[in-house]
C-alpha cells in the first residue's frame, strides 16, 4: 500500500491546492483525470479539506493511501476532537451537505481519534470492468459505514462547528 500525505494550512485557499495536489497524486498512481474514480476522490477531498479547515481554522492533513486492488482511502486529520455531528441543510442553504455526499460517494466512512484532534475516512472501491446484471439505477455507491461512525452518524451529519486551539 502506498500513502501520500499533504499538510493543509488554515485557509480556506488551501481547498483548491489540495485538490489539484490530490489530481496530480491521482494520475501518478495510473488513476486518469477523466476516470469516475478520480472525480469522485477530488469531490471527496474537497468537502472533507473544506470541513476541517472551515470549522477548525488550524492546519489539517490530507493523506491518500493507494491499495494494490485500485481502491483509495483517504483521511483528512484536523485539531479538532469533536465528533461529527448531525446537520441537515435545508433548500438554499450554502453549507451542511458534506458529509452528505461523502456518505452518498464513499463505499465507506467514518471517523476515529487523531492524537489530540480526530481523523475522518474514507474509501472508495475501483468501479466494476463492467456493470453486473440486474443491477438498476441506485445501486452506485454510499450506505457502507464502517468502524468509528457512531449514532445517529449518516446523510447530514457535519464536524460541529467551533473553533479550537491549534
Amino acid at each position: 500500500m502506498l500513502q501520500v500525505q499533504l499538510e493543509v494550512g488554515p485557509d480556506p485557499a488551501e481547498v483548491g491546492r489540495a485538490r489539484r495536489w490530490a489530481r496530480s497524486r491521482l494520475a501518478g498512481s495510473g488513476i486518469g483525470d477523466d476516470e469516475p474514480l478520480a472525480e469522485t476522490l477530488v469531490l471527496i477531498i474537497s468537502e472533507l479539506v473544506t470541513n476541517a479547515v472551515v470549522h477548525t481554522g488550524c492546519p489539517a492533513v490530507l493523506r491518500m493511501l493507494f491499495a494494490a486492488e485500485g481502491g483509495v482511502r483517504v483521511e483528512v486529520a484536523d485539531a479538532s476532537d469533536r465528533p461529527p455531528r448531525p446537520r441537515h441543510a435545508e433548500g438554499e442553504d450554502t453549507n451542511g451537505r458534506g458529509l452528505e455526499l461523502v456518505d452518498g460517494l464513499a463505499d465507506r466512512w467514518g471517523w476515529q481519534p487523531e492524537g489530540a484532534g480526530k481523523s475522518i475516512w474514507c474509501e472508495v472501491d475501483p468501479a466494476p470492468a463492467a456493470p453486473s446484471p440486474g443491477l438498476g439505477p441506485g445501486s452506485g455507491r454510499g450506505s457502507g459505514h464502517g468502524p468509528g461512525v457512531g449514532p445517529g452518524s449518516g446523510p447530514g451529519v457535519s464536524v460541529a462547528p467551533g473553533r479550537v486551539h491549534c
